[in-house]
């Protein structure tokens, strides 16, 4: 029997190891320097196996911090001896949430303790703004017989369907679109939508990214509205063209605002874009950035050309699951930071 993507990715999903005892090492807080996002607290959520989400979390907080003012707590998931794991369902820190005024979620497939599961539903519940990234769409595989189980990707919970994917970011876990590992892809803006704040300094076109277009399900869910589809390009090369034929005739969307409702209703961007090497290209960066602004009230602040210059050094690594190319092993959080 051959097996569709879709059900082979949700069996790879059940090998993401349960991990009983907790790291203690706190969480790494960035202070915020001066900027217009000072006073803002954001909490970035890192924890996917293939796109490297432990590379993309702690750049996208040090530009947000250092070039804008943010205070940024980075949490990453952990083994028992405090070092960075994606395969391990641990997220230590989540009681950050707490304080948070914007969450970026790129996690895949998690399935968290109850207790750290609890401190994201209490998050839910207040309708604070959220940002998902690339596999944030599924970002929970939960058994059906826990009671977080309606956050699940795939969730049949009647007032809940598919999850904290589709109910809060818009879409869960579908397919590819896109050639995975062949094909690129090229931001352009959707129709009307050349002036919305989170694409400021940011022309038709300079978005890119090597991973490739997701599907989705036309209509997005709720109020969503498309500001970026996905032009399918024939190489993973800035340069290359576009692919022709039905891939791109109609694009997919691959990034989308929308509203979510908890105690107040909360602002939303999710884009299928954003894994490590995505971020190495400055108008994906700045579109994340921006985005920021925007979900949390502030676009009457965001640049004419947002500084997204990277902080330090940043060298992504190839995105993939864990063969000869993988996440560094024995790295701690801190490690990331100095």
């Amino acid at each position: 029997m051959i097996m569709n993507l879709s059900t082979l990715y949700a069996a790879l999903a059940l090998l993401v190891l349960p991990l009983t005892a907790l790291a203690a090492d706190p969480p790494v807080v960035l202070e915020g320097k001066d900027g217009p996002g000072k006073g803002k607290h954001i909490v970035l959520i890192s924890g996917d196996q293939e796109y490297r989400s432990e590379e993309t979390i702690p750049q996208l907080a040090k530009i947000l911090a250092n070039r804008h003012g943010f205070k940024c707590t980075v949490l990453f998931t952990l083994d028992k001896d405090g070092t960075i794991n994606p395969t391990v369902n641990n997220i230590p820190g989540l009681k950050a949430l707490k304080t948070a005024d914007l969450i970026i979620i790129f996690t895949r497939f998690l399935n968290l303790p109850d207790d750290q599961m609890q401190h994201m539903v209490d998050y839910l519940a207040t309708g604070k703004p959220v940002i998902g990234l690339r596999t944030a769409t599924h970002a929970f595989n939960i058994p059906k017989e826990s009671k977080f189980a309606r956050y699940s990707f795939n969730s049949a919970a009647p007032d809940y369907k598919q999850g904290f994917g589709k109910q809060v970011l818009g879409e869960t876990w579908v397919n590819h679109h896109g050639a995975h590992g062949k094909e690129g892809t090229r931001g352009r803006f959707a129709k009307g939508q050349d002036h919305h704040p989170i694409l400021k300094g940011i022309k038709d076109g300079e978005i890119f990214g090597t991973t490739d277009v997701y599907t989705v399900n036309l209509p997005l869910a709720g109020d969503s509205t498309t500001i970026v589809l996905g032009e399918v390009t024939a190489t993973l090369k800035p340069d290359s063209p576009a692919v022709e034929g039905k891939k791109n005739d109609p694009m997919m969307p691959v990034a989308w605002v929308k509203s979510y409702k908890g105690e107040q209703t909360g602002r939303v961007f999710t884009t299928t874009m954003g894994a490590s090497q995505d971020l190495a290209f400055e108008a994906t960066r700045r579109m994340i950035v921006n985005a920021c602004f925007w979900a949390v009230g502030l676009e009457d602040k965001i640049a004419d050309r947002s500084n997204v210059d990277i902080v330090g050094h940043f060298h992504p690594t190839p995105f993939r699951f864990k063969k000869n190319e993988e996440w560094k092993p024995g790295v701690k959080p801190a490690d990331l930071f100095k």
